[in-house]
């Protein structure tokens, strides 16, 4: 493997630990201040955990968007269309993190004002609030459907050209199919896809092993190999199979 597979693989490993760590790290901090009709007093209360919450929800979104990103350069090789596809739905799983974090911090600007308001202000503090709070539940959901679409992309290359062992890229794409399922269950029953939390274990499983093994193996030296060869071939005007997965390349060889 070229030391720029390398690093890219390690870089890859390091952004999946760290967009679940902070995802999870955030879910940890905040969903105690939002759960129950009594959310806007726990936020007033305690502005430095709803900063703190934001700021690993920020660091997660742009972390998420980078692990697309990261690997660009090495999937464009077995199939640029996918990987660009990967980039613009985990670009977009960003963004819609991203907004759900801004409806946090508006809440809590909200929960302030409601505590410093006479009694009678109230009720409308609370209705502005609950709009928010419905708007970081809708854009959560978009962006878990950006993600499952994004992460299918890159799995379904993974799988056929073989850069990861297939068990570990199949286990991926059959974890987001199941968070799929949450997706949608979530759409037709308006709640969050938080309230399928099970639904999701398998893939936040399934990440870590994935990064653990780009960290400590990195990407398989005989599929990039074969990549390469390929595009040699093409240069010189051999003819290549249209649409030929790359491991069929090599089972020739």
């Amino acid at each position: 493997m070229d030391s720029s597979s390398r690093r890219t693989a390690i870089a890859t490993g390091v952004l999946f630990v760290v967009a679940t760590a902070t995802d999870l790290l955030a879910t940890a901090v905040l969903q105690p201040l939002l759960t129950g009709s009594g959310y806007l007093g726990a936020l007033a209360e305690d502005p430095a955990r709803v900063s703190v919450g934001a700021l690993l929800e920020f660091v997660a979104a742009g972390t998420c968007a980078g692990i697309a990103i990261a690997l660009y350069p090495v999937l464009k090789r077995f199939a640029a269309g996918f990987a660009m596809g990967s980039v613009v739905f985990r670009a977009i799983e960003g963004v819609m993190y991203t907004v759900a974090t801004l409806s946090l911090l508006s809440l809590l600007a909200i929960a302030q004002s409601a505590a410093a308001a006479a009694g009678p202000d109230r009720p409308g503090f609370q209705t502005i609030g609950d709009s928010f709070v419905a708007l970081r539940e809708v854009a959560v959901n978009a962006g878990v459907g950006a993600f499952v679409v994004g992460a299918l992309l890159y799995y379904v290359v993974m799988f056929r050209s073989r850069l990861v062992p297939r068990w570990l890229s199949a286990w991926g794409i059959g974890a987001e199919l199941l968070l799929a399922v949450a997706c949608l269950a979530a759409l037709f029953n308006h709640v969050s896809v938080t309230s399928y939390a099970l639904l999701a274990l398998p893939i936040a499983v399934q990440e870590m092993v994935l990064a653990a093994w780009l960290i400590t193996k990195g990407f398989s030296t005989s599929a990039l190999a074969g990549a390469a060869a390929d595009r040699e071939s093409t240069g010189r005007g051999v003819p290549v199979s249209v649409g030929m997965p790359a491991e069929t390349g090599l089972a020739a060889r």
